[in-house]
């Protein structure tokens, strides 16, 4: 194979794993309700219990959050921590959640998307995705006309809308393999 046709081949690899990604969150965005459900109920045991929040700073980081690089996503709360290695909170911000919450656990970003059409389909940018629950995906993501209105209750949707400073933050930050920590 000649040298130029290497980069040629590359270049189509790279735009078929694209196009794969971009169908596949497709696809799980658009999954029936059913599909995907476990005939067994979740065990109350299961649900971790809310983190130590610091009443005097609730914005500030909560408590057995985990320990190192990482994101730290609240349920409860609504708010997303980005945190350096040294244990520092480089920034924090409230997000509009979907419809359909990751369960509290530790993640990894699986995939990024830069620009696709969201699950509701409002054109987002920055799409990080970490976690699925109830066959639907979830990632962080941003309209890129900047709004972050509350999603339709009787859609399954599992966008956590940020605005589009904080998508640009989340993006810098949460490459693919990043640790995602989810609290309540």
């Amino acid at each position: 194979m000649a040298k130029g046709s290497s980069g040629f081949v590359a270049g189509l690899t790279v735009a078929a794993v694209a196009v794969v990604g971009f169908l596949a969150f497709q696809a799980s965005a658009n999954v029936p309700d059913t599909l995907g459900r476990s005939a067994t109920s979740k065990s109350p045991s299961a649900v971790k219990s809310k983190a130590p929040r610091d009443k005097k700073n609730p914005v500030a980081l909560p408590a057995d959050s985990g320990k190192g690089e990482r994101v730290v996503y609240s349920i409860d709360d609504d708010r997303v921590w980005l945190v350096g290695a040294n244990n520092k909170v480089q920034r924090t911000f409230k997000v509009t959640p979907g419809t359909v919450d990751p369960l509290p656990a530790t993640y990894a970003v699986t995939s990024r998307s830069n620009a696709v059409s969201g699950s509701d389909g409002t054109p987002i940018e920055h799409v990080v995705r970490f976690a699925s629950n109830e066959g639907v995906t979830i990632g962080f993501s941003a309209a890129v006309d900047g709004s972050t209105p509350a999603p339709v209750p009787t859609k399954k949707l599992g966008g956590i809308r940020e605005s589009r400073a904080d998508g640009d933050a989340m993006w810098e930050f949460a490459t693919i393999s990043q640790k995602v920590v989810v609290i309540n």
